[in-house]
């Protein structure tokens, strides 16, 4: 059982995670899977499967985000459709076969793998160097690799992409307010499809907590959902009135001190 100092460490995290999910096209899952798996940790639940469930109750989460955040973005006109749709199928199926292949990856790999991508993204973001725009967006080739890439990346992380499909979509010319748009557009199938994944890979696994779904924990995917659903619109708003670069810069403040402490806690085993 959750108590409440848990609980309200979840409501709070759902909050920041929805309002950065909205702002910037990235970070809910970031967020999500730290505080997760340390809530887990704190409650003496999950055991080896702790990671998992931490990135898959992630990305059931961010199935009820990037809705509530494309909605938002999409009465504004600000996502591109095409690349959506160019994009999606792909990310689809990489997101799927990931899922199901970290069935079979240690939970000690996953967490080493997170903390290693948590310290990239805070690099790029601290540097705020942009790729420049150079070209169009591929066809459908291109844009089929790049999104299945991109796909099992996230499926592994607990991500909805953006941090890597916002930078694509910059160095193929997609004005930035569109690239955010349209990432929390494709981050909806990447959630859809990797949380599915989740749920099959860990059915009937051995020492689940109770309220589990496979590789999702209920109770925290419930709390999380509640805020980021709420706060994630708010955000989509703030991102056409508020300095991005700014705020970039302070989350990836953020990311450093909670990759440190992940590795911290592997380190000292």
């Amino acid at each position: 059982m959750l108590s409440w100092e848990l609980w309200a460490a979840l409501l709070a995290c759902g909050a920041a995670a929805g309002f950065l999910a909205g702002l910037l096209g990235v970070g809910g899952g970031l967020i999500i899977v730290p505080v997760v798996l340390a809530v887990l940790s704190a409650a003496r639940l999950g055991g080896e499967h702790a990671q998992h469930l931490a990135v898959g109750t992630s990305l059931a989460v961010m199935v009820f985000t990037s809705l509530s955040s494309v909605r938002a973005h999409h009465k504004k006109g600000a996502v591109d459709w095409r690349i959506v749709r160019g994009m999606a199928p792909a990310m689809v199926a990489g997101t799927l076969l990931g899922s199901l292949v970290a069935g079979w990856i240690s939970g000690l790999a996953l967490r080493w793998f997170f903390v290693a991508y948590a310290y990239a993204v805070a690099a790029q973001m601290m540097i705020g160097r942009q790729p420049k725009g150079g070209r169009e967006m591929p066809g459908a080739a291109g844009q089929g690799m790049a999104g299945g890439a991109i796909g099992m990346v996230s499926s592994w992380v607990g991500i909805g992409g953006g941090s890597m499909s916002v930078p694509f979509m910059s160095w193929c010319n997609v004005p930035v307010h569109a690239a955010i748009a349209t990432s929390a557009a494709l981050g909806w199938p990447i959630a859809v499809s990797g949380a599915l994944g989740y749920l099959y890979s860990g059915w009937g696994a051995a020492g689940l907590p109770p309220g589990s779904a496979g590789f999702i924990y209920l109770p925290a995917m419930l709390a999380l959902m509640l805020m980021t659903v709420l706060l994630a619109p708010v955000g989509a708003k703030a991102a056409h009135r508020l300095p991005v670069a700014r705020l970039k810069k302070a989350f990836a403040v953020l990311m450093t001190v909670m990759a440190s402490q992940m590795l911290y806690s592997l380190l000292r085993g």
